[in-house]
């Protein structure tokens, strides 16, 4: 019997084939943050909100509402995404699935890394990850799916044909 976990890690797997770029550059890492921001404003949710294109932060954005947390929770989830080139709610289902904690599998340390959901790796077609979107605020499989929706539409994929069941 497959398990929701399961069922979440053969959909974001689908998200990552899917959720390509054709090119990624400073302006798409601007808008991407712009439109995370403005999704974010738009269900009245506070996050702060990362973009890194080869590992230098081109959009940070800390709304109203947010901690000092969330920034650090940002910086670790998108840490994961950096080292594994996977999203990172897709790194924790899977650590969980497996029994291992990612600190024991992959010797890394928790206080650096946190494989849970809100980061996605940003991948151009043909050359692979170039750099993470990262939102920090809700609950994990919320961050996940608020910045799929958002990757769809900048992807011209239907939102609902990538979305967790």
């Amino acid at each position: 019997m497959t398990t929701p976990r399961q069922v979440d890690l053969q959909r974001i797997a689908q998200q990552q084939q899917q959720l390509q770029f054709a090119a990624f550059d400073k302006a798409s890492a601007w808008a991407l943050g712009t439109r995370l921001k403005q999704a974010c404003e738009a269900t009245d949710v506070a996050t702060t909100i990362e973009v890194r294109l080869a590992k230098e932060t081109v959009f940070l954005y800390a709304m109203p509402g947010t901690a000092p947390n969330n920034a650090d929770w940002a910086r670790r989830k998108r840490n994961v995404v950096e080292v594994m080139e996977q999203s990172s709610y897709a790194v924790g289902l899977a650590a969980e699935e497996e029994g291992v904690p990612l600190e024991v599998a992959m010797g890394l340390d928790t206080r650096d890394y946190a494989p849970h959901g809100g980061s996605f790796p940003l991948i151009v077609k043909g050359v692979g990850c170039v750099g993470a979107v990262t939102i920090s605020g809700l609950p994990q499989r919320e961050d996940h799916a608020l910045v799929v929706e958002v990757l769809a539409l900048m992807c011209g994929v239907n939102p609902a044909e990538v979305a967790l069941p």
